[in-house]
This record gives C-alpha cells, structure tokens and sequence, in this order.
C-alpha cells in the first residue's frame, strides 16, 4: 500500500482520537464546570442545548467550506479550532458564560466532525475498501482515554481550567503535527473561483441524501438513548444496584467499541448493505431482549448487543454520503451528520415525556422501530449505487 496513503489514515486515526478525547475531557468536568459556574442541574440541561447547536450549525457550515478547499485545510483548522475551545468551560464563571462556551465548544466539535469524517471518505476512495468504521472506533477510544486521564487529574485536585488548559495544547499540538500528512484533494474537488461552485456539483441535495440523513438520525436516537437511559432502566425498572446499572451502558459502549474494530472487515466480505441490514436487526433484538427481561443478566446481554449491532451501521450512511459524490462530499456528510447528531440529542428527551405514558422498558420499542426500519431501507447504501470503487475493489 502506497506510503503516502497509509500517513493519510493514521493521521484520520489521530483525528478521531483526538475528536473523542476533547469532547471527552469536556464530559468527565462537568460537575467541577457546574459548580464552577454556580448552576443547577436544570440549567445545565438548557445549556448544553447550545452545545447541539453549535455543533449542528458547525456542521452545516464546514461541509461546503470542506468541498471548496479540501478536507487537508479544512480539518487541522477544525481541530485547533475544537482543542482551544475545550478550555472555555473551565473559565466559565456563571451561566452566561458558561452557554458561551458551549456554543463555540459546539461549533468546533460540529466542525471536526464533518471535516474529518470528509477525510476518512476520500481515504477510504484510495483504498477501494471499507475502512470508515475503523475511524469511529478511534473516536470511542479517545473518549475512553478521556475517562482514564480525567479520573487521573481529579484525583490529584486539579482545577477543570488547569486540566482543560493542558488538554488544549495537547489538541494544539496534534492538530498540527498530523496536518502533513492529510492527503491532498483529488481532481473532483470543487474549485474556487469567483464563478462559484463548479457545475458538476448539485445546487439542491439528493433525495437517497436525506433519506440517509434520516436513517443516521434513527440510529443514533438509539445511541442516544443508550447512553441515558440504559443504566436508569436497570435502575428503576429492574431495581438492580447503581453499581450494577452503571454496567448497562458500559456493555453496551464496549461492544460498541468493538464492533466498530471489526465492521470494516464484516463490509468488505459481505457489503455495507448486508452489514447495516443485520447490524440493526440484531440491535433491534437485543434492545427488545433487555426491554423485556426480569433478569438483570439477561438485560445486560441484551445492552452488549444491542451496542454491537449497532456499531457498524452510522459509518456505513457516511460512507455512502460521501462516495456519492466526490466533489460533493463534505455536504453529503454535513447533512448526514447533522440529522444524525439530532437523533443523537432527541433520543432521550423522547424517551422522558413517553414514560409520563408508559413504563421505561416498553418506551424502548420507539428505538427498536427505529431499527427495524433501518434494517429493511439498507438498500439505500448498496455499493452499485453509491460506492463504485469499493465494489471494483470486492470484484479484483
């Protein structure tokens, strides 16, 4: 494999990494950042909606911005941009602020996101073969580091600032070193002149986009739902201990992790069609396991598998986004992502006025549809449609 080609996908490795350890040191602070701020638990609520915000305009913003001058500009711009703002909660001093900051945290996160998953496209084009999923799993991993690191810091008694600080010059640093080694834009980006975008490129989005967009948005509500919900389920619904219910959603980000580590391998043999197809069905089971099991065993099963068929199937929507159209591909990523990242944040504000109607454990059945749906429109991202260079790639 062409050296120049292998430092582009480490350096997408580093991206991701240092995507999910940012947003990740942000997490693990903030009841330090809370109580810096003097804010309620309500409060906060409301103002991390400016962190969704800022991340969705940001996203919206950078996918054109990408397509015009390249993911190798756009990307290292993102990262410092997201790896300075990490340190702005930790100075936060009241709730003015503190929304401030997210709302530019937001907009760095929303920014890196789309540049790099832009990236990880046109690598994946050089290789003629699945590799996105690899990418999301580095973010998982970074978030992971992120937990060890901070947990690390709070025990020495260091200030979320002081922490936050040290974490933006870090960011700072690999923002900057893996710049070089991003790959250069291929022939279909789109140019920049003042004639405006090239005519190739589609002035309205397609509709196979939104309808990508709007299965991204289904898979991760269930994501999000997971991550806040999952633990409370055992809690309240199974009466389990809260050190055991702190286990459902660590199953279930586990084989999350893991999943991803192996999806790219699952996509090549069988197709990203295939993949996204029994991914979501199998996800659809276990949610439906652990909804209605009286077992706290079995209901962490079904967390663990609902997380690994999961895993695979959000990189495979960007995948297709993005090999639709080359010169085209940081928008189709940016409107994928940004409906996703909605999903993502809807999920559990759904899920809490439906249990004003019904037990937790059946309001899951809103994600399990979801799924369900996922699975049967997996057609949407056949390589024959959208990904001729990975089909040639299956047929060498």
């Amino acid at each position: 494999m062409d050296r120049y080609l292998r430092a582009g996908r480490l350096a997408t490795f580093a991206y991701f990494a240092l995507n999910g350890f940012l947003m990740g040191m942000w997490i693990v602070h903030i009841p330090g950042i809370e109580h810096r701020a003097g804010i309620s638990h309500a409060v906060l609520g409301w103002l991390l909606l400016l962190l969704g915000a800022g991340a969705f305009a940001g996203m919206q913003a950078t996918g054109p911005l990408t397509d015009r001058f390249g993911s190798r500009t756009v990307v290292p711009l993102s990262a410092a941009l997201c790896s300075a703002a990490v340190v702005l909660p930790g100075l936060a001093a009241n709730a003015w602020t503190l929304g401030a900051a997210l709302l530019v945290l937001g907009v760095g996160n929303g920014c890196l996101d789309v540049s790099m998953n832009a990236h990880a496209v046109q690598v994946e084009h050089g290789y003629r073969r699945p590799v996105m999923s690899a990418f999301h799993a580095a973010f998982s991993l970074g978030g992971v580091l992120a937990s060890l690191v901070g947990a690390r810091t709070l025990t020495w008694n260091l200030s979320p600032v002081t922490t936050l600080g040290a974490v933006a010059l870090a960011g700072l640093a690999v923002a900057a070193l893996a710049a070089p080694a991003l790959l250069r834009p291929t022939g279909a980006r789109r140019p920049v002149d003042a004639a405006g975008p090239a005519a190739h490129s589609p002035r309205k989005t397609p509709r196979h986009i939104w309808a990508l967009a709007a299965l991204a948005l289904m898979i991760m509500l269930c994501e999000g739902v997971a991550n806040d919900w999952s633990a409370l389920h055992l809690r309240h619904v199974l009466d389990a201990p809260a050190a055991t219910a702190a286990l459902a959603y660590g199953s279930f980000a586990t084989t999350m992790t893991l999943g991803r580590l192996l999806a790219d391998r699952v996509a090549a043999r069988f197709g990203p069609e295939a993949l996204l197809r029994h991914g979501a069905s199998v996800a659809a089971l276990g949610l439906t396991a652990a909804a209605l099991s009286p077992w706290i065993p079995v209901a962490l099963a079904g967390w663990a598998v609902f997380g690994a068929g999961l895993s695979g199937c959000v990189p495979q929507l960007l995948s297709a986004a993005g090999h639709t159209d080359q010169g085209a591909a940081g928008t189709y990523v940016s409107r994928v992502a940004g409906l996703g990242y909605l999903g993502m944040l809807a999920g559990p504000a759904v899920i809490g006025p439906l249990t004003h109607l019904l037990p937790l454990n059946l309001t899951f059945f809103l994600p399990v549809s979801c799924c369900v749906i996922a699975a049967a429109a997996a057609g949407i991202v056949r390589p024959t449609r959208h990904s001729p260079a990975l089909l040639e790639a299956k047929a060498v």
